[in-house]
């Protein structure tokens, strides 16, 4: 039997072991908390990651997230017949294609085959300013359903024409005809050679074929049938009253629209001792993998005559089966002449030039060219842009739309830019209201979830070809002068009651939303650090600079100096006036829709107050209007000094800007021009402001604006004028005069003058005399020249940029007819 241990030391130790149990466990449970601690810890770190990736994401991909709510185009494609088919290719002298995504496209080329390159560069097929054409535009177009061009190289005038018939549940027949004739007998006998083609994209659903109907002798096909979804059955035929030298096909496969003139140009074979190159019929390609595509998408006629000679190209729908006969020859004549007619009628109600000056025919014939030539250069386009965001890495697509818009040049700028569309608007509403509200829809309906709209819409292969690689991608950053709201206002005061008409007010209504969006975020992602001011986004100033002044693309004024320095804190007086003047058209718009306009009529009020413009923009120094920003003007492009031992045949370095003196804060009132005269332009200012007085007193002085051309872009004693803004680039807004600002001016001037006041007389005295400076220039130009441009020089009043430029430069048809 063992010993007993005694009590006190048995209670000793069941303490101590309590005490070791309790330690023990405190330390467990401390390792126990802190690794809860620590997987809370972790947990709350992994939800925060992941819920910041999730925001990432999210603002990721906001820059590509349609508007949330109802598309804006309300029917489209088939569901508007009458502008179905259409001259809806600008970037091309003479083409058709439909207003769906995957349309057919058919169009024209032709050569000179006496002079053809080895290369063929010397067929003509794009609009391109390289071809030094006399001349080419439209002659009368109405928009819809026909249209007469002309197209002048060298000695030769080649006349395209086509009219539009209605019937069948495809989008009706067209016909076209192209005449080719010469100036005072220089061309005659000489062989020009056509081409007229048919070509489907490869997302097109349907095919085309050579026409079976093949001539006796030749074997030669005189047409295309074909069939798509769209339109069904359909067949293409050629027609010519004149002798016909030759004619051949090519049927064959292209990858895509934007190499047509390569695939013929490859083909061209057989030459014969007269020049004429023949093509070579059906030829068949192959796939990657060695196997025979399933068929053609592309096919391609040779017609070649002797000069005097015309080709009729008769599209007939299949689903159109009582038509009263082919729209061809005599039966083409009538239908020609009766468009004609009621165009001239139309034109006349509509612009009523005999009532607004004494214009002559020929005056009046011009400006019948000048809104031809806009409603010929509207175009269909179908695509996505490339999108980026400070939230992106890269690039990413925006979502595939279309696009229904009018373009600024055929030859330089074949597709849709949003601050031009604006301008031109105002023209094609006083044409077409409907039209113009279609066009509108349509551009809306390209607004992201944060109501930004790319300003430059790149859409689809074609556009695509026409555009350097650093101009592609859209900054969600930028904007753009938000002018639709001047057309809106514009419309809303000229057609309102038109406005009222049960279907156009619903168009309004879907609008409404959008409208609010897009101003909301121009009012919050352009504001500026002071309240009630705004600042451009997107001027990036580079170290070393190759620029004097960091460009201002998102102004539209691209060159136009603003301050040396880019900051956070600078002020631009131009958009402070487009977000007044955007807020004032939502108000007209909500009260017209019956929503509450108070926000916006205070916003109005607020930003066009006399005292608070004045207050951020007035230099009391030029005694005008200027931005405000970090701004020095010694400034210098030089070539700095070449690394030692650069080898010889190394070129020198760029030249790069170098700061002479300091820049401080400061209004940049060196730069008096079209910038110090937007609270003017947009009409913000009162009718008895003295500061219109200032400005009224400044407009004349030909040593500042004053031309005999027009108002130019930037004062003669700028430091600024005419000079470049880096080596390479020449002058762009720094003196040369522009015809949408010129119309601003003419309309600001109309307008001070209907109001009494004490500034009214010399408002209507300046007005007479400008308008009639611009509208006279711009014609001599067009009958000097055969085009209507970009710009004009300041000193002689010549058209400068490119050409034909018949985007806002029309503007000057409206300045004709007295509508603002």
């Amino acid at each position: 039997m063992r010993n007993k241990e005694p009590k006190s030391n048995v209670v000793r130790r069941i303490k101590k072991n309590k005490v070791i149990t309790f330690e023990k466990i405190v330390v467990q449970n401390e390792e126990k908390n802190r690794y809860s601690t620590l997987l809370y810890l972790l947990a709350l770190v992994g939800l925060t990651v992941a819920a910041y990736a999730c925001y990432l994401g999210y603002c990721e991909t906001r820059v590509n997230t349609p508007f949330n709510g109802a598309k804006v185009v309300g029917i489209s494609g088939l569901d508007v017949p009458d502008t179905y088919w259409g001259t809806y290719r600008p970037g091309v002298y003479y083409g058709m294609k439909t207003r769906s995504p995957y349309s057919p496209v058919m169009g024209l080329m032709w050569y000179f085959p006496q002079v053809l390159h080895s290369q063929g560069d010397n067929i003509r097929h794009w609009c391109e300013q390289s071809d030094n054409l006399g001349r080419y535009g439209w002659e009368e177009h109405d928009g819809k359903t026909f249209g007469i061009q002309t197209i002048k190289d060298g000695p030769f005038n080649l006349v395209t024409s086509f009219v539009k018939r209605p019937g069948g549940n495809h989008g009706g027949d067209w016909s076209s005809r192209i005449s080719v004739t010469s100036e005072k007998n220089h061309g005659v006998g000489q062989i020009v050679s056509l081409f007229f083609y048919a070509a489907l994209e490869e997302k097109t659903k349907g095919w085309i074929s050579p026409n079976e109907n093949f001539e006796k002798k030749s074997h030669t096909p005189t047409g295309v049938i074909g069939w798509t979804e769209q339109l069904g059955d359909f067949t293409l035929r050629y027609f010519s009253r004149s002798k016909i030298v030759q004619h051949s096909f090519l049927a064959t496969t292209v990858m895509r629209l934007e190499m047509l003139k390569d695939a013929l140009i490859s083909h061209l074979r057989h030459r014969r001792s007269d020049s004429v190159a023949t093509l070579p019929g059906m030829v068949q390609t192959r796939n990657e993998n060695g196997a025979i595509e399933k068929g053609p998408n592309f096919i391609i006629t040779e017609i070649t005559g002797r000069v005097p000679f015309e080709i009729e190209i008769v599209y007939e729908s299949k689903s159109y089966y009582h038509r009263p006969s082919t729209l061809v020859g005599e039966m083409f004549d009538e239908e020609l002449a009766k468009r004609r007619a009621h165009f001239n009628e139309k034109f006349d109600s509509v612009f009523k030039l005999k009532d607004h000056g004494n214009w002559n025919k020929t005056q009046s014939k011009f400006a019948q060219v000048v809104l031809s030539n806009v409603m010929g250069s509207i175009g269909y386009f179908y695509g996505s842009s490339r999108v980026i965001s400070e939230y992106n890495s890269s690039p990413v697509p925006y979502w595939k739309a279309p696009l229904f818009t009018a373009v600024p040049s055929r030859s330089f700028f074949p597709r849709g830019f949003l601050w031009d569309e604006g301008f031109h608007g105002l023209l094609i509403s006083t044409w077409d209201l409907d039209m113009e509200l279609d066009i509108m829809c349509h551009w809306f309906d390209l607004m992201n979830v944060m109501g930004w709209i790319p300003r430059e819409q790149i859409l689809g292969t074609e556009a695509l070809a026409k555009v350097p690689e650093e101009f592609v991608v859209q900054n969600a950053a930028i904007a753009n002068p938000p002018t639709f709201f001047l057309t809106i206002q514009y419309i809303l005061s000229n057609f309102g009651e038109d406005m009222i008409d049960p279907k156009r007010l619903a168009v309004l209504e879907r609008l409404y939303p959008r409208f609010r969006a897009w101003f909301n975020w121009l009012n919050t992602t352009q504001a500026g650090e002071l309240p009630g001011t705004y600042m451009w986004r997107g001027r990036v100033l580079l170290e070393p600079s190759p620029e004097i002044n960091p460009k201002t693309l998102a102004s539209g004024l691209d060159d136009y100096p603003r301050s040396s320095h880019p900051t956070s804190s600078e002020r631009h007086v131009d958009l402070l006036c487009w977000i007044a003047l955007g807020a004032a058209a939502l108000a007209e718009v909500a009260e017209l829709i019956s929503a509450d306009s108070t926000k916006y009529k205070r916003t109005f009020e607020m930003l066009s107050d006399d005292g608070h413009i004045a207050s951020r923009h007035w230099s009391d120094v030029s005694e005008s209007f200027a931005d405000f920003g970090l701004h020095t003007d010694s400034l210098t492009l030089k070539r700095p000094p070449r690394k030692p031992n650069t080898p010889p045949h190394v070129p020198p370095p760029g030249m790069v800007r170098f700061v002479l003196e300091a820049p401080h804060y400061r209004y940049v009132d060196s730069a008096f021009g079209y910038v110090s005269l937007f609270p003017f332009f947009l009409q913000l200012l009162e009718k008895d402001s003295e500061l219109l007085g200032i400005i009224l007193s400044k407009l004349e002085r030909k040593d500042l604006l004053w031309t005999d051309y027009g108002l130019r872009s930037l004062s003669t004693t700028s430091p600024y004028y005419m000079k470049h803004n880096t080596e390479h680039d020449p002058p762009y807004w720094r003196g040369q005069i522009w015809i949408n600002i010129n119309y601003l001016a003419v309309r600001a001037l109309h307008h001070y003058g209907t109001l009494p006041g004490p500034y009214s007389e010399k408002s209507k005295a300046v007005y007479e005399r400008l308008r009639l400076n611009v509208v006279n220039n711009v014609m001599k130009q067009y009958q000097k020249t055969g085009y209507i441009w970009e710009q004009y020089n300041d000193r002689t009043g010549a058209g400068m940029g490119s050409r034909p430029f018949t985007g806002w430069s029309s503007l000057v048809v409206l300045m004709m007819a007295e509508l603002y």
